[in-house]
């Protein structure tokens, strides 16, 4: 008899879940049982998309948009990011240049399916962003990792980036500001991998800016102005982060043409054109006051500095400092072997499940993230919780020896 798991596809068995779903089910399913659960895994904004941004989606419903959108996106909109780019990023990409999305997740996933053949490598940046990895697989692609530990704060050398590139390299993909790491690349950082990719002609880079307008330094940079590269950078954005729009799946990306051309007709045959009023939203986002944004960027940079103050009184875990995004990437081997009597801890995803049991505290393993010695702990929560998380952290690691 042929059994069920039998019938579903290689592709699909070979495709991890996503670690950071994964946790958020646990803690909403112990959530359920009674627990009082504190929950620092999703990469979500904890605050509500700005009034004048959900009035535009509402305006826009009246107004009729509720059809049908061009695969590529609104011309208004596709303007206004056009616009957006070269205000705030120093980039050219012309409005045939950019798709609108389902989500940033879904560019990412066109460029994949767009520009990969089986064998092709794609650097990655690592620690990495849990789904690079997997939508590399399953576009038939190869990942190489340059990794980076916390020491360096996450940051490869461009000696490390030339070494992983070779001649099946199609493209390099990182983040910055970094999801999980916070890390954010300065311009001499940028500026030196420019001038290593700048040799190599078939690489493509693809840069995840998702979490641009969270960054705690003075300006956000883009490896796209560079002009050593400036014609092969794919630029990849969304509202999610920056605009607290997580549930709208309104993302997008600048490219070379014949690029954005080969991701809007394999986005044309999988889910079309994002939402309509979404895109007058978003339209709108772009081009009005950023005081909410800003506002919501301080009151990170204000969770930041609690955490990092908080995490710096537990003995054994070594914190990172992060510049952007809303996460703190500690270091946590200095647990492993050690156990309460009952559990051992042996990696990052036995302690996380440790506190989850022990302190209802939900956070995340670092091995999805592709460093094995840490795990990731989300600040888009209240200051009020972010303190009674890392207290009840610092009470049940003090029991392990």
């Amino acid at each position: 008899m042929t059994s069920t798991q039998s019938l579903l596809s290689n592709r699909v068995l070979q495709l991890a879940e996503s670690e950071t779903l994964k946790m958020a089910r646990m803690a909403r399913e112990l959530r359920a049982q009674g627990h009082d659960v504190i929950s620092l895994s999703l990469g979500e904004p904890d605050f509500d998309t700005p009034d004048h941004i959900k009035e535009a989606a509402y305006q826009a419903m009246k107004e009729g948009y509720t059809k049908y959108t061009p695969v590529s996106g609104l011309p208004e909109l596709t303007k206004a990011i056009s616009e957006k780019f070269k205000r705030d990023n120093n980039l050219d990409y012309a409005p045939d240049q950019i798709v609108v999305s389902n989500g940033a997740k879904q560019a990412i996933y066109n460029i994949c399916q767009a520009l990969l053949n089986p064998g092709d490598e794609v650097v990655v940046f690592a620690p990495y962003w849990v789904s690079y990895w997997e939508i590399v697989k399953l576009s038939e692609g190869t990942p190489v990792p340059v990794y980076a530990g916390v020491d360096r704060e996450f940051k490869p050398s461009p000696q490390e980036l030339e070494a992983a590139i070779t001649e099946r390299t199609k493209f390099v993909l990182f983040s910055s500001p970094c999801n999980p790491t916070g890390t954010v690349f300065n311009h001499a950082e940028l500026e030196a991998y420019a001038n290593v990719l700048a040799k190599y002609e078939h690489v493509y880079v693809v840069s995840d800016e998702i979490y641009e307008y969270i960054n705690f330094q003075k300006a956000h940079v883009s490896i796209g102005s560079f002009p050593q590269v400036k014609d092969r950078t794919i630029t990849v954005n969304g509202f999610a982060k920056g605009f607290a729009m997580t549930g709208w799946r309104l993302g997008y990306m600048g490219a070379p043409k014949q690029v954005a051309a080969a991701c809007s007709k394999i986005q044309g045959q999988v889910t079309s054109g994002a939402s309509a009023f979404g895109q007058k939203a978003g339209e709108v986002a772009l081009s009005s006051d950023l005081g909410p944004t800003h506002a919501m960027r301080d009151a990170f940079l204000q969770r930041r500095d609690l955490v990092l103050s908080l995490l710096r009184e537990i003995p054994g875990l070594n914190a990172n400092h992060p510049e952007g995004a809303f996460y703190v990437f500690p270091d946590v081997s200095a647990f492993y072997g050690k156990t309460d009597g009952v559990m051992q801890i042996r990696n990052s995803g036995d302690l996380c499940e440790y506190i989850l049991s022990k302190a209802q505290v939900a956070l995340v393993s670092g091995e999805a993230f592709g460093d094995p010695n840490c795990i990731r702990l989300s600040y888009a929560a209240s200051e009020a919780q972010l303190r009674e998380a890392i207290r009840r952290m610092k009470a049940v690691l003090a029991g392990l020896r």
